[in-house]
């Protein structure tokens, strides 16, 4: 869970003393490492599990994650995280072997049921996903950060690194997001189940270089994150996002090259862990420190173990997506793990467990078969794959072995799942749980459905029928529903208007439900260009802007009918440009208003359609046409709710009539 009692240095000197400390654990453990003092005769695994807590009505993001954890106090292994509607949970370290893999799931599923049944009490459900469908993006204000001094101190340091003057996404796929943030809590958008594999120091280069060549088509199988602020983007959307979120970079009319805080990594292990220690503090500023009263070299004379907290403490504020792990196991001696950082959270429990199954059994079974992974494969081709995985998914080509090219579920199905069997037999673990578990991997492959395609498929249905946010919140009570009956992801169904079973428009703000694809045109056009752009797309209201994005008149369909009926003119002037004609200060609305006023604000001026504007800027659009369609489905889910009172009536008379016959 990450050392909690770190700071922002306060000045030179305790940035000095810190440092000192960092420079002092390398030292330390690269001594332990060349004397042998680690484990190596034990191998073990374990997981971070993290969630997302929903409003069990609107399954919006429910920012009650600090009272929920005050309630599960007594229970060690839950912990907060990043944002309000996040939490984590630890789960034991277990040694890799018999049934491990079933009593990870078993008390994974203890510890949903625990935070469920008191997320429930406060009106809240949990969900497991690698992005929430229903995430908007002023959850992601600094006010829902998580109020701890860790946290705030993360995000004043990331801060303090910003070249540029905000943070940008930018991810296109089947849509396209662009937008700019004003903190790095957009990485709270990411859960992930993480997942440790102990390793000996011998074998930490071949192991992470296996690692590193798994990740891709582990990542493209397990993939569970397509869909942000309602956009279709990458089947794992997380990879992108996690990195512009906390990329403190700017473009520059130069070539000169900085590493973003999250990557993959620039290249092969070659001889030790210690290269990614030092390349880590070479490449990356100190953002935080903790106090350090032992000396590590000082425990090392006295032949004791250090916890190297400096190091610890610099380790977790670099990001990489298969993360060296430095710990001290209940036996007093030190080891080093392997943090799988791929996996997301989700679908479902069983899905997570099938998702370390086949990695921990392919990393051993690779291990077993090849000696050194990069006579097989060049990094190029490894780096390459991670992110075609991370854009396509399941529907991934990959560059494999001897420059083979094959897609993701060949791979899988005839070359990965043997090797990964044989890695789990050689562990000695359950044949039952093997076959449980790959199956659930050879399921999803056969077909041809992982969490990300069944999310994509499943909201391009629902937009087809109705609103974009009730397609979301739809999307979201399935996924929920689908987790609680604990079915694997692959054999899930699509979903149904039927599995929200309440729809509270009243509770929007105008900035979740605005039309942000708009036509616009600028106060010089021609107006008959106007007419026919107004005729092709059937607009009745067209915004007009300047070249900044600034609001500056509205035309209207009506304005345009008295236009042409005018025989082109106004007041008798003959004018062909839209300023002329234009409305000169339309009524606009705040993106943060709700609906309703934005309705009764339509009704009462007696207008068509409201701007929606920031700061000058042309942001989004609200119409009358939104309220028809608000108004109907409201209407349709009136009526299914008569119909099933109805019948359910009917029914109470059949069985009635039939008791007293």
């Amino acid at each position: 869970m990450g050392e909690q009692t770190v700071t922002l240095a306060q000045d030179e000197k305790s940035m000095h003393s810190f440092v000192r400390h960092l420079l002092k654990d390398v030292r330390a453990l690269e001594y332990m490492l060349q004397n042998e003092w680690f484990e190596s005769d034990t191998i073990r695994i374990g997981a971070e599990q993290e969630m997302c807590l929903v409003d069990k009505d609107d399954f919006t993001p429910s920012i009650i994650g600090p009272e929920v954890l005050e309630k599960l106090s007594q229970y060690p292994w839950a912990d907060g995280e990043l944002a309000r509607f996040n939490l984590e949970t630890n789960l034991t370290p277990r040694v890799f072997t018999g049934k491990c893999l079933s009593e990870m799931e078993a008390e994974n599923m203890v510890h949903q049921k625990t935070i469920r049944k008191q997320a429930r009490l406060m009106g809240a459900e949990v969900v497991l996903t690698g992005i929430l469908p229903t995430l908007r993006k002023f959850d992601l204000s600094m006010d829902n950060l998580t109020p701890r001094p860790r946290y705030f101190a993360l995000m004043e340091a990331i801060n303090r690194q910003l070249i540029g003057s905000a943070y940008e996404l930018r991810l296109s796929g089947i849509d396209e997001l662009l937008v700019k943030h004003d903190s790095p809590l957009l990485e709270a958008c990411n859960t992930s189940f993480q997942v440790h594999l102990q390793v000996t120091p011998d074998s930490f280069v071949q192991m992470y270089n296996i690692a590193q060549t798994l990740a891709a088509p582990i990542l493209a199988i397990a993939a569970n994150s397509p869909i942000v602020f309602g956009k279709r983007l990458w089947h794992e959307s997380r990879i992108a996002l996690f990195q512009q979120a906390l990329d403190v970079r700017t473009t520059h009319d130069h070539l000169r090259e900085r590493s973003p805080r999250v990557s993959f990594g620039s290249g092969w292990l070659d001889k030790s862990i210690m290269e990614i220690y030092k390349e880590d503090i070479a490449r990356f500023r100190v953002l935080l420190e903790t106090d350090i009263t032992e000396d590590s070299i000082d425990q090392i004379r006295n032949k004791q173990v250090p916890k190297l907290k400096a190091l610890q403490v610099h380790n977790s504020t670099v990001y990489r997506w298969n993360r060296p792990c430095y710990g001290i196991s209940e036996n007093g001696k030190p080891h080093l793990r392997i943090e799988n950082r791929v996996l997301p959270s989700g679908p479902t429990v069983v899905d997570e467990v099938a998702n370390a199954a086949f990695w921990l059994g392919a990393m051993t079974g690779m291990a077993a078969r090849y000696g050194d992974i990069r006579e097989q494969i060049s990094w190029e081709d490894v780096r390459d794959n991670f992110g075609k995985a991370a854009k396509f998914g399941i529907d991934t080509n990959f560059t494999w072995f001897g420059d083979k090219k094959i897609g993701a579920c060949e791979l899988i199905l005839k070359e990965l799942l043997p090797i990964a069997r044989e890695g789990l037999k050689l562990r000695k673990i359950d044949e039952k749980d093997i076959d449980k578990y790959l199956g659930v991997i050879e399921g999803r492959a056969k077909a041809h459905m992982n969490g990300a395609r069944w999310q994509l498929r499943a909201f391009s249905k629902l937009k087809k029928e109705v609103n974009r946010d009730e397609a979301l919140a739809i999307l979201t009570a399935c996924m929920l529903k689908q987790q609680d009956a604990g079915k694997p992801v692959h054999t899930w169904e699509m979903p149904q208007q039927s599995d929200l079973k309440e729809y509270g428009p009243a509770t929007l703000t105008v900035e979740e439900f605005m039309e942000t694809d708009l036509f616009t045109v600028h106060e010089d056009d021609l107006i008959e260009m106007v007419a026919h752009l107004m005729d092709w797309r059937k607009i009745r209201h067209m915004p007009v802007e300047n070249t900044k994005g600034d609001l500056i008149g509205l035309i209207t369909g009506r304005m345009m009918l008295r236009y042409f009926a005018n025989g082109k003119t106004v007041n008798g002037t003959p004018v062909t440009a839209v300023r002329d004609i234009m409305i000169k200060t339309p009524l606009t609305i705040d993106p943060k208003a709700n609906i309703v006023v934005a309705m009764k604000m339509m009704r009462e001026k007696k207008i068509g359609c409201l701007p929606v504007v920031q700061k000058n800027e042309l942001i989004g659009i609200i119409t009358e046409m939104d309220f028809v369609r608000i108004s109907s489905r409201l209407l349709e889910r009136l009526a299914d709710r008569k119909e099933e009172a109805d019948n359910l009536k009917a029914e109470m008379k059949k069985a009635k009539r039939k008791g007293k016959e």
